[in-house]
Parts: structure tokens; sequence; C-alpha cells
């Protein structure tokens, strides 16, 4: 083997060397990657879970609130209601005249 073709084995086998250590770098990498990833899709199943929750506490809240009017409050809505028909009647009376 000539000095060349031996200096260009060395070049090869470096090069190689040097790409097997790449190669185990990315591979750590990865891995490292996956478990991040299992990771934050658990956080996000539990917060999907809790968001849930709340919405259902939430439905569940408003619900009992519904239910907790007492007569003055529906009476007071009411009122409201038939004073803005009123006001809206006036408005169309006005554009039709």
């Amino acid at each position: 083997m000539t000095e060349e073709e031996e200096r260009q084995l060395n070049i090869f086998e470096a090069r190689f060397r040097h790409f097997l250590y790449q190669y185990d770098v990315l591979k750590q990498q990865n891995e490292t990657l996956r478990q991040e990833l299992l990771q934050k899709e658990g956080e996000i199943k539990a917060l999907e879970a809790r968001c849930q929750q709340t919405e259902t506490e939430y439905a569940n809240l408003k619900a009992a609130r519904i239910i907790s009017i007492n007569d003055n409050e529906s009476r007071d809505t009411k009122q409201r209601l038939a004073r803005l028909v009123r006001e809206i009647d006036k408005c169309i009376a006005l554009l039709n005249g």
C-alpha cells in the first residue's frame, strides 16, 4: 500500500469514527426528545382532564345559579324584558311613521 493510499485510509477511518460519534450523539438526543415528548403528552392529558372537570363544575354552578333565582330576580328580569320590548316597539313605530 502506498503512502497516499494509507493517508486516504486514515482520513476515511477518522471520518468514519466521527460519523459514528455523531450518530451516537444524535441517538441520545433522539431518546431524550422521545422521553420529553412522552412527558409532555402526559401533562397534556392531565390538563385536558382538569379542563374537562372545570367545565363540568362551571356547568353545574351555572345550573345551580339558574335554579337559585328567586321570584324577585325573575320578576325584575321579566320587567326589564318588557321595558326593552316597549322601547323596540316605539322605535319600530317611529321608523314606520
